[in-house]
């Protein structure tokens, strides 16, 4: 079933208050990640509605995506002050079904994050003169992980403009002899 106009085109703002999370919404977001997305809100606004199926009998709506951010509009105080309390949402019309099915590609779409892509981006912040604790709160790292990155993207320099390859076998050199 597609659609004849994308829904993005029909924000609405919404009392949060009318909107009810799903119950069948397997993403689960730990609390460093939910903490960068009140962060992100907070810095750059909601850049992406909630979608939500419309319940006419019950007046209300109910979440197909966008979980996380509704919990950060009703949990963060500031940012519900600043939104006034409206969630932006777009509206589905479609059976559970395939709102169910519509969750579940939404979260799976999302992806993950490539860490080779991750530690270029480190490495250019830093590059850049970005401290290690401005990288951690603007990209949501913690100490470990950012190290993580800052080694896999050291060791990745010292292989820059060399060849290299593991030959697929090799005598073993004397000390590995001693240990055999």
């Amino acid at each position: 079933m597609s659609v004849d106009k994308s829904p993005v085109y029909e924000v609405k703002a919404v009392p949060v208050e009318k909107v009810y999370a799903n119950d069948y919404n397997p993403n689960v977001v730990a609390p460093p990640e939910m903490k960068l997305l009140e962060l992100s809100i907070w810095e750059d606004g909601f850049t992406m509605p909630c979608v939500c199926y419309y319940d006419k009998e019950a007046d209300r709506y109910i979440l197909v995506d966008g979980y996380h951010r509704y919990t950060v509009l009703k949990t963060s105080k500031r940012i519900y002050k600043r939104e006034n309390g409206l969630l932006p949402i777009v509206v589905i019309d479609k059976d559970l079904s395939n709102r169910m099915s519509s969750t579940i590609r939404h979260n799976r779409a999302r992806g993950m994050h490539n860490i080779e892509l991750m530690c270029n981006i480190v490495a250019e912040l830093d590059k850049a003169g970005m401290s290690d604790q401005w990288i951690m709160k603007n990209i949501g790292m913690d100490r470990d992980e950012l190290l993580r990155l800052k080694q896999i993207s050291g060791l990745a320099d010292l292989f820059a403009n060399h060849e290299f390859s593991i030959p697929d076998e090799v005598a073993p050199t004397e000390t590995e002899r001693k240990v055999l």
